[in-house]
């Protein structure tokens, strides 16, 4: 055993441990007089060639071990981050001197002090110190001390130090990393100057965020990945379109021309398209087998993160088989672009990156990347966040992070290659911070220099990265002198043809506008036989040997075994009818994935979808255990967020669209959480860029006395956004409905997808006057409208017609005044949009004595479906009758904070329905008036 041996702290020890054994044997353990009694004067000395050292001070040994753990920790606060060449902030633990340390002593010592792949080459901690500092003080910061996990720091620590990632500028590699800078710089350029005026959100200042993509992407494909998931927002996104993802540049510069064809444009088909910088596209990428998409995205910059992540879990995920599917991470790597102020400002990036290690939502790790300008839209980093650096975020994801220099192209190279062999060997998150500037102000009409003079300054006399890389490769002699201009000329020379040749009428490829099959969910047949749902039911309910069910869960089990004893009897309550529904769908070869807030259990210990063993806690999941699924199921109990994890399952569903992707809310009025994803990708993606989304939402939705919060799913702004059938919102009454809806879905998916929002009931759950037969589920379909069967046996006498929707349903029909109005009928709308005019018209024309037609609803006048029914209502209803409104006055906050004072009202609510149009004096908060 010699000195030289240990490391670090590890060695201040051990020589200040044989100091003391020097001085007194005694003094130390058993075990480390026996090594010392064996030590020659050659193992306590430097082994250098120089030969040996003079014998060090315990504080000079233990200093040179703090300096050295100090660079590798604080480092990257000294490195040389910026291009433009602001002084770093540093650390005063960086200097020597801190820890009482000169040249001449670390001279003195053995570079086995500092360690690690650098002692290897030098002769002493001095020459060590030196390289360490060049490996963690140059243009690249390793950031990484905050990663818990030993082997996983080990490797960081390794892979910096040692350099192995760093990239050989052979002249075949430096000239064509020069040519790729040189396209990238040319396409703004011409861009500019063809197009002045036109916002581009120019790439210029961080050129090398697409020589960076271009490593990933080839180390991927070498990994063996199949499918790169890209998202980011403005900044470069023409430029990575039109060279990382090879649209032409005939497209990209027909749609700056901006031409409109009259047969791809028209409004009456609902397409709208968008700007050029919200596109998205997709190719094969490099080394043959690997397809890159790049996702759309809206001006919410990072909304689309939690979408990519939901596309790449699915690219991941077999679910062809019974069971559980199965997640490959090897085969899908998603890759998100960020800006330095929207990463750690909105809080959808958080959410997000919460859901990188969750069952059900990890994506075998993701690379992050962002495009530092310094600056937001005016914004310094003093006024965006409150981290040291916009990654700050991050570290408390233990994500390693690399600060590199935009300037410094071969750093930015290695940066790319350690996020990739990362993310590959240990599937974790890998964030590159890409530091550079924005050579325009936030877009190419904007003046920074108004808000930045100082900054834009420089910028102005800065030459661009690619002016960098020639000047130092024509000086080292990689390149010839000419060969800067003429791949200037070259790349110019291609744009300037593809312009002169443009014919922007032809050359815009708009996608073709999809018009809503009509009809075609009328069409579902999804009826299935009581014997076979009998069989279903029964094999959901076997439990295996030893398995212990909690004995309140016992109760309902053996209530569902006699559920089909009588196919004739209201047996099936809600829940089951979902897990028949759910069954039969897997049956039919169609994976589901079912996720949500507590959705395992469901919020009012409903659905119990995952059984826990009472005695051992472990895990039973019946739908995967059914002997005649021909698909995966998989349920997931989601973190408590609304935002990344609807973006997450829509992502989901867009890139495995044969999957029914089902999301629960906790309460139907969680879902305001997610309003940036409901707005820019549930409901109008569609319109903006030819996507098929099909999401189902369950949201818990009626008025029942439990406040604002908790009362309301806010159907209006769902029906607010609908349009041109772009999505459907139900609020079903009976389980059979939900049964027939839920199936209708599933098979609508290859033909007609469009997100469905259901507002699901939380009494009705278990009310007895709800609950459908077993034939029920057998026979029909889901029906839009329900007519009144009792009053149509008397249709002649029937003076007052109301429509409803939902639980209010209930409470007129079990109302004390419901069986002596004998001239009002009672219909129900279960589908509010697509709005089943039709079927209204056909429920109209049954009652040929109608004097008034009322809607009635629950929430205030200036919310639930009042306000967007109603111009439907009066065209169907035309001049045959007038059309009254009933339900609670207009109101700021959807719902009384009283349970008694909801039920006051809502029992004057009921009670005007039978009042033949009086409304009554003593109910103020009721509203009861002609349309």
């Amino acid at each position: 055993m010699r000195l030289d041996q240990f490391h670090g702290l590890n060695a201040g020890y051990v020589f200040e441990l044989y100091e003391r054994y020097r001085q007194n044997p005694a003094s130390v353990d058993p075990a480390s007089r026996a090594a010392f009694e064996a030590w020659t004067p050659s193992d306590i000395s430097s082994p250098e060639p120089n030969g040996p050292a003079p014998p060090a001070t315990v504080s000079a040994i233990v200093g040179a071990a703090n300096l050295a753990e100090s660079i590798r920790r604080y480092g990257h606060l000294a490195a040389r981050l910026d291009p433009l060449g602001s002084d770093p902030g540093g650390d005063p633990t960086l200097s020597a001197a801190v820890h009482g340390l000169a040249d001449a002593d670390l001279q003195q010592l053995p570079a086995s002090l500092v360690g690690g792949p650098v002692a290897e080459r030098s002769r002493n901690a001095f020459e060590a110190i030196d390289r360490l500092r060049r490996v963690y003080c140059s243009t690249t910061g390793f950031d990484y001390a905050h990663v818990f996990v030993p082997e996983e720091r080990d490797w960081l620590r390794h892979s910096a130090e040692s350099g192995r990632f760093l990239p050989a500028m052979e002249p075949h590699s430096a000239e064509a990393l020069l040519d790729r800078l040189t396209q990238v710089e040319v396409f703004e350029r011409f861009l500019h100057q063809a197009f002045p005026g036109k916002t581009r959100f120019s790439v210029e200042g961080v050129d090398m965020l697409v020589p960076i993509l271009d490593e990933i992407l080839c180390n991927a494909a070498d990994q063996g990945v199949r499918h790169a998931l890209l998202g980011m927002a403005h900044r470069g996104r023409l430029n990575v379109l039109a060279h990382v993802l090879d649209k032409p540049y005939s497209q990209i510069l027909a749609e700056f021309k901006d031409p409109v064809r009259a047969e791809s444009w028209r409004v009456d088909l609902g397409w709208t398209g968008d700007v050029t910088y919200h596109a998205g596209a997709r190719t094969s990428g490099p080394r043959g087998q690997l397809f890159v998409t790049l996702a759309a995205n809206p001006s919410h910059l990072e909304a689309v993160n939690p979408v990519v992540a939901g596309m790449a879990r699915a690219a991941g995920t077999r679910a062809d088989q019974p069971g559980a599917s199965i997640f490959q991470g090897r085969v899908t790597l998603p890759i998100l672009i960020h800006g330095d102020a929207a990463f750690p400002g909105q809080g959808v990036v958080a959410e997000t990156l919460n859901l990188s290690r969750l069952p059900g939502y990890d994506t075998g790790g993701t690379i992050h990347i962002i495009v530092n300008n310094q600056l937001g839209f005016t914004a310094t980093p003093d006024e965006s966040y409150s981290t040291s650096y916009a990654s700050g975020l991050a570290r408390g994801f233990k994500i390693p992070v690399v600060h590199v220099n935009a300037d410094d192209p071969v750093a930015c190279l290695e940066a790319a290659r350690m996020a990739s062999e990362y993310r590959s060997r240990f599937a974790r998150d890998f964030l590159i911070d890409l530091v550079g500037y924005r050579r325009y102000g936030h877009n190419e009409g904007d003046e920074p220099s108004f808000t930045q003079p100082v900054m834009y300054e420089a910028i102005g006399t800065h030459p661009t990265v690619r002016e960098t890389f020639a000047r130092v490769q024509v000086a080292a002699g990689q390149c010839p002198v000419d060969l800067p201009d003429t791949l200037v000329r070259k790349h110019r020379e291609v744009l300037e043809k593809t312009l002169a040749a443009l014919r922007p009428e032809q050359d815009v490829v708009a996608p073709v506008p999809i018009p809503a099959a009509a009809g075609a969910a009328g069409r579902v047949e999804t009826g299935v036989a009581v014997d076979r749902l009998r069989e279903i039911n029964a094999r959901l309910l076997e439990l295996p040997a030893g398995f212990t069910l909690h004995r309140k869960l016992q109760r309902g089990v053996e209530r569902r075994r006699a559920a089909f004893a009588n196919e004739s009897e209201r047996t099936v309550d809600w829940a089951t009818a979902e897990e028949l529904a759910l069954a039969t769908i897997l049956a039919d070869g169609i994976p589901v994935r079912l996720t949500g807030e507590d959705v395992e259990r469901g919020t009012f210990s409903q659905r119990h979808a995952v059984f826990h063993d009472a005695s051992d806690g472990t895990h039973l999941v019946p739908l995967q255990k059914i002997v005649d699924a021909r698909a995966a199921f998989d349920v997931h109990n989601s973190p408590l967020s609304e935002n990344a994890t609807i973006g997450f399952e829509l992502g989901y569903g867009l890139q495995a669209p044969a999957t029914l992707v089902i999301w629960e809310a906790q309460y139907g009025d969680f879902l305001n959480g997610a309003q940036v994803v409901l707005d820019e990708f549930v409901t109008s993606s569609r319109a903006k860029w030819g996507l098929k989304p099909a999401l189902v939402f369950l949201l818990p939705h009626a008025y029942e006395g439990q406040g604002p919060d908790h009362s309301t799913a806010r159907p209006e702004r769902i029906l607010q956004a609908a349009a041109d059938i772009n999505l459907r919102l139900v609020n079903c009454t009976t389980p059979a409905q939900y049964f027939h809806l839920l199936r209708r879905q599933a098979h609508l998916l290859s033909s007609d997808p469009l997100p469905l929002f259901v507002l699901t009931p939380k009494s009705l759950l278990r009310h007895p006057s709800v609950r459908s037969t077993p034939l029920d589920l057998a026979s029909g379909r889901f029906l839009s409208v329900i007519d009144d069967a009792e009053a149509r046996e008397r249709a002649t006498t029937i003076t007052r017609l109301v429509l409803c929707s939902g639980k209010v349903y209930v409470d007129l029909a079990s109302s004390p005044h419901h069986a002596a109005a004998r001239d009002v009928a009672i219909c129900r709308v279960e589908q509010l949009y697509p709005f089943p005019g039709t079927a209204i018209r056909e429920v109209l024309s049954g009652y040929p004595a109608l004097t008034s037609v009322v809607w009635l609803q629950e929430e205030p006048e200036n919310m639930g479906a009042w306000e967007f029914l109603r111009p439907h209502l009066e065209e169907a209803i035309a001049d045959r009758c007038p059309l009254r409104y009933i339900g609670r006055v207009r109101n700021s906050s959807p719902a009384e904070g009283s349970a008694a004072w909801h039920h006051l009202n809502q029992t004057a609510l009921v009670e005007q329905v039978f009042m033949n149009d009086r409304q009554s004096p003593d109910v103020p908060l009721v509203l009861s008036k002609p349309a």
